[in-house]
Protein backbone atom coordinates (compact mmCIF):
# COMPACT_ATOMS: atom_id res chain seq x y z
CA UNK A 1 0.00 0.00 0.00
CA UNK A 2 2.91 2.34 0.75
CA UNK A 3 6.35 2.00 -0.79
CA UNK A 4 9.01 4.61 -0.03
CA UNK A 5 12.44 4.34 -1.61
CA UNK A 6 15.53 6.52 -1.42
CA UNK A 7 13.59 9.38 0.17
CA UNK A 8 15.55 12.56 0.88
CA UNK A 9 14.22 15.82 2.28
CA UNK A 10 16.13 18.92 3.29
CA UNK A 11 14.96 22.27 4.61
CA UNK A 12 17.67 24.65 3.43
CA UNK A 13 20.96 23.15 4.61
CA UNK A 14 19.32 20.87 7.13
CA UNK A 15 18.97 17.35 5.76
CA UNK A 16 16.03 15.86 7.63
CA UNK A 17 15.57 12.59 5.71
CA UNK A 18 18.71 10.87 4.45
CA UNK A 19 17.54 8.10 2.17
CA UNK A 20 14.55 6.37 3.72
CA UNK A 21 13.31 3.01 2.44
CA UNK A 22 10.18 1.56 3.97
CA UNK A 23 6.96 -0.22 3.04
CA UNK A 24 3.54 -0.87 4.50
CA UNK A 25 1.56 -3.83 3.23
CA UNK A 26 -2.24 -3.90 2.91
CA UNK A 27 -3.81 -4.31 6.34
CA UNK A 28 -0.51 -3.75 8.13
CA UNK A 29 0.04 -1.37 11.05
CA UNK A 30 3.50 0.19 11.02
CA UNK A 31 4.57 2.42 13.93
CA UNK A 32 7.45 4.88 13.64
CA UNK A 33 9.19 5.74 16.89
CA UNK A 34 12.22 7.85 17.68
CA UNK A 35 13.39 11.06 19.34
CA UNK A 36 12.01 14.48 18.42
CA UNK A 37 13.71 15.89 15.33
CA UNK A 38 14.53 12.47 13.90
CA UNK A 39 12.41 13.09 10.78
CA UNK A 40 9.36 10.97 11.67
CA UNK A 41 6.70 13.60 10.96
CA UNK A 42 8.51 14.81 7.85
CA UNK A 43 8.49 11.25 6.51
CA UNK A 44 4.76 11.01 7.13
CA UNK A 45 4.12 14.37 5.45
CA UNK A 46 6.16 13.29 2.42
CA UNK A 47 3.93 10.23 2.03
CA UNK A 48 0.92 12.36 1.06
CA UNK A 49 3.09 15.13 -0.38
CA UNK A 50 2.34 17.75 2.25
CA UNK A 51 6.12 18.08 2.01
CA UNK A 52 7.82 17.80 -1.37
CA UNK A 53 10.71 15.29 -1.22
CA UNK A 54 14.06 16.33 -2.77
CA UNK A 55 14.76 12.84 -4.08
CA UNK A 56 13.29 9.35 -4.01
CA UNK A 57 9.90 7.89 -4.81
CA UNK A 58 6.70 7.43 -2.83
CA UNK A 59 4.01 5.02 -4.00
CA UNK A 60 0.67 4.97 -2.19
CA UNK A 61 -2.21 2.75 -3.22
CA UNK A 62 -0.90 2.48 -6.81
CA UNK A 63 -0.33 6.24 -7.16
CA UNK A 64 3.21 7.48 -7.59
CA UNK A 65 2.95 10.54 -5.37
CA UNK A 66 6.34 11.83 -6.51
CA UNK A 67 5.47 11.74 -10.22
CA UNK A 68 5.13 15.38 -11.39
CA UNK A 69 2.10 14.36 -13.49
CA UNK A 70 0.21 12.60 -10.70
CA UNK A 71 -3.34 13.83 -10.01
CA UNK A 72 -2.51 14.70 -6.42
CA UNK A 73 -6.10 15.43 -5.36
CA UNK A 74 -7.23 12.05 -6.65
CA UNK A 75 -4.25 10.32 -5.03
CA UNK A 76 -4.91 11.99 -1.67
CA UNK A 77 -8.54 10.85 -1.66
CA UNK A 78 -7.37 7.39 -0.66
CA UNK A 79 -5.25 8.69 2.22
CA UNK A 80 -6.71 9.64 5.60
CA UNK A 81 -4.53 11.92 7.72
CA UNK A 82 -4.84 12.63 11.44
CA UNK A 83 -2.51 15.27 12.93
CA UNK A 84 -1.41 16.25 16.44
CA UNK A 85 -3.82 19.18 16.29
CA UNK A 86 -7.38 18.26 15.47
CA UNK A 87 -7.77 20.68 12.54
CA UNK A 88 -11.54 20.71 12.83
CA UNK A 89 -13.43 23.68 11.43
CA UNK A 90 -14.41 25.56 14.58
CA UNK A 91 -17.40 27.29 12.98
CA UNK A 92 -18.94 24.03 11.75
CA UNK A 93 -20.82 21.37 13.70
CA UNK A 94 -19.39 17.88 14.03
CA UNK A 95 -21.79 16.70 11.33
CA UNK A 96 -20.69 19.45 8.92
CA UNK A 97 -17.03 18.73 9.67
CA UNK A 98 -17.64 15.12 8.62
CA UNK A 99 -19.74 15.82 5.53
CA UNK A 100 -18.12 18.85 3.86
CA UNK A 101 -15.33 16.95 2.08
CA UNK A 102 -17.60 14.00 1.29
CA UNK A 103 -19.94 16.35 -0.55
CA UNK A 104 -17.33 18.53 -2.23
CA UNK A 105 -14.72 15.90 -3.11
CA UNK A 106 -16.65 12.64 -3.38
CA UNK A 107 -19.84 14.38 -4.63
CA UNK A 108 -22.06 12.48 -2.21
CA UNK A 109 -25.51 13.91 -1.61
CA UNK A 110 -26.41 15.30 1.82
CA UNK A 111 -28.31 12.20 2.90
CA UNK A 112 -25.56 9.72 2.02
CA UNK A 113 -22.85 11.95 3.50
CA UNK A 114 -24.82 12.19 6.73
CA UNK A 115 -25.35 8.45 6.99
CA UNK A 116 -21.62 7.80 6.41
CA UNK A 117 -20.80 10.46 9.03
CA UNK A 118 -23.15 8.86 11.57
CA UNK A 119 -21.67 5.43 11.01
CA UNK A 120 -18.12 6.72 11.54
CA UNK A 121 -19.08 8.68 14.64
CA UNK A 122 -20.54 5.44 15.95
CA UNK A 123 -17.22 3.72 15.24
CA UNK A 124 -15.38 6.25 17.42
CA UNK A 125 -18.08 6.24 20.11
CA UNK A 126 -19.39 9.77 19.57
CA UNK A 127 -22.77 9.39 17.84
CA UNK A 128 -24.43 11.62 20.42
CA UNK A 129 -22.09 14.54 19.55
CA UNK A 130 -23.21 14.81 15.92
CA UNK A 131 -24.75 18.27 16.41
CA UNK A 132 -22.12 19.61 18.82
CA UNK A 133 -19.57 22.28 17.95
CA UNK A 134 -15.87 21.40 18.31
CA UNK A 135 -15.50 23.90 21.17
CA UNK A 136 -17.99 21.84 23.21
CA UNK A 137 -15.78 18.73 23.01
CA UNK A 138 -12.73 17.65 24.97
CA UNK A 139 -9.44 17.32 23.13
CA UNK A 140 -9.82 13.54 23.06
CA UNK A 141 -13.30 13.81 21.60
CA UNK A 142 -12.10 16.30 18.98
CA UNK A 143 -9.36 13.90 17.97
CA UNK A 144 -11.84 11.05 17.68
CA UNK A 145 -14.04 13.29 15.50
CA UNK A 146 -10.96 14.02 13.36
CA UNK A 147 -10.45 10.25 12.94
CA UNK A 148 -14.14 9.79 12.05
CA UNK A 149 -13.82 12.61 9.51
CA UNK A 150 -10.85 10.91 7.86
CA UNK A 151 -12.70 7.57 7.84
CA UNK A 152 -15.72 9.18 6.18
CA UNK A 153 -13.67 9.55 3.00
CA UNK A 154 -13.23 5.74 3.01
CA UNK A 155 -9.44 5.91 2.71
CA UNK A 156 -7.37 2.91 1.70
CA UNK A 157 -4.69 3.92 4.18
CA UNK A 158 -4.57 6.07 7.34
CA UNK A 159 -1.63 8.23 8.43
CA UNK A 160 -1.42 9.28 12.08
CA UNK A 161 1.09 11.94 13.15
CA UNK A 162 1.45 11.65 16.95
CA UNK A 163 -2.33 11.77 17.34
CA UNK A 164 -2.22 11.67 21.15
CA UNK A 165 0.68 14.01 21.91
CA UNK A 166 -1.51 17.10 22.42
CA UNK A 167 -3.96 15.32 24.72
CA UNK A 168 -4.28 15.20 28.48
CA UNK A 169 -3.05 11.79 29.68
CA UNK A 170 -6.49 10.55 30.74
CA UNK A 171 -7.87 11.16 27.23
CA UNK A 172 -5.14 9.27 25.38
CA UNK A 173 -6.68 5.84 26.02
CA UNK A 174 -9.93 6.63 24.17
CA UNK A 175 -8.08 7.69 21.01
CA UNK A 176 -5.74 4.69 21.13
CA UNK A 177 -8.77 2.47 21.67
CA UNK A 178 -10.30 3.73 18.42
CA UNK A 179 -6.99 3.15 16.60
CA UNK A 180 -6.77 -0.34 18.07
CA UNK A 181 -10.24 -1.13 16.72
CA UNK A 182 -9.29 0.17 13.27
CA UNK A 183 -6.20 -2.03 13.29
CA UNK A 184 -8.34 -5.04 14.22
CA UNK A 185 -10.68 -4.23 11.33
CA UNK A 186 -7.73 -4.48 8.96
CA UNK A 187 -7.13 -0.79 8.21
CA UNK A 188 -3.69 -0.09 6.72
CA UNK A 189 -2.04 2.37 9.12
CA UNK A 190 1.23 4.28 9.35
CA UNK A 191 1.54 5.79 12.82
CA UNK A 192 4.13 8.16 14.25
CA UNK A 193 3.78 7.72 18.01
CA UNK A 194 5.33 8.09 21.45
CA UNK A 195 2.99 5.46 22.86
CA UNK A 196 5.29 2.47 23.23
CA UNK A 197 2.66 0.20 24.73
CA UNK A 198 0.39 0.85 21.73
CA UNK A 199 3.25 0.19 19.30
CA UNK A 200 4.15 -2.98 21.15
CA UNK A 201 0.58 -4.35 21.15
CA UNK A 202 -0.83 -3.15 17.84
CA UNK A 203 2.01 -2.73 15.34
CA UNK A 204 2.96 -5.45 12.89
CA UNK A 205 6.22 -3.62 12.34
CA UNK A 206 8.12 -0.89 14.20
CA UNK A 207 10.62 1.51 12.64
CA UNK A 208 13.05 3.31 14.91
CA UNK A 209 14.27 6.54 13.31
CA UNK A 210 17.09 8.75 14.46
CA UNK A 211 18.97 11.48 12.63
CA UNK A 212 16.95 11.12 9.43
CA UNK A 213 17.56 7.41 8.89
CA UNK A 214 15.80 4.17 9.83
CA UNK A 215 18.18 2.72 12.40
CA UNK A 216 16.25 -0.46 13.08
CA UNK A 217 13.03 -2.10 11.94
CA UNK A 218 11.18 -5.31 12.62
CA UNK A 219 8.38 -6.79 14.74
CA UNK A 220 7.72 -4.91 18.01
CA UNK A 221 8.96 -7.83 20.11
CA UNK A 222 12.33 -7.37 18.44
CA UNK A 223 12.65 -3.58 18.08
CA UNK A 224 11.04 -2.61 21.40
CA UNK A 225 11.57 -5.86 23.29
CA UNK A 226 15.11 -6.73 22.21
CA UNK A 227 16.69 -3.82 20.27
CA UNK A 228 20.02 -4.57 18.59
CA UNK A 229 21.32 -1.04 18.05
CA UNK A 230 22.79 1.06 20.79
CA UNK A 231 20.82 4.14 19.65
CA UNK A 232 17.56 2.20 19.88
CA UNK A 233 18.50 0.83 23.30
CA UNK A 234 19.37 4.31 24.62
CA UNK A 235 16.14 5.83 23.30
CA UNK A 236 13.95 3.07 24.73
CA UNK A 237 15.70 3.20 28.10
CA UNK A 238 14.81 6.89 28.25
CA UNK A 239 11.17 6.54 27.21
CA UNK A 240 10.39 3.33 29.09
CA UNK A 241 12.14 4.33 32.34
CA UNK A 242 12.01 8.13 32.34
CA UNK A 243 12.78 8.21 36.08
CA UNK A 244 16.19 6.62 35.50
CA UNK A 245 16.97 8.48 32.30
CA UNK A 246 19.88 10.30 33.94
CA UNK A 247 21.55 7.09 35.17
Amino acid sequence: MIEVSGLHKAFGNLEVLKGIDMSVKRGEVVCIIGPSGSGKSTLLRCVNLLEEPNAGTVLVNDFEMTDPDVDIDKARRGIGMVFQGFNLFGHLSVLDNLTIAQRKVLKRDAEEAKSVAKENLRRVGLEEKINSMPSQLSGGQQQRVAIARALSMQPAVMLFDEPTSALDPELVGDVLGVMRTLANEGMTMLVVTHEMQFAREVADKVLFMDGGVVVEEGPPAQVIGDPQHERTQTFLRRVLNPVHAHD
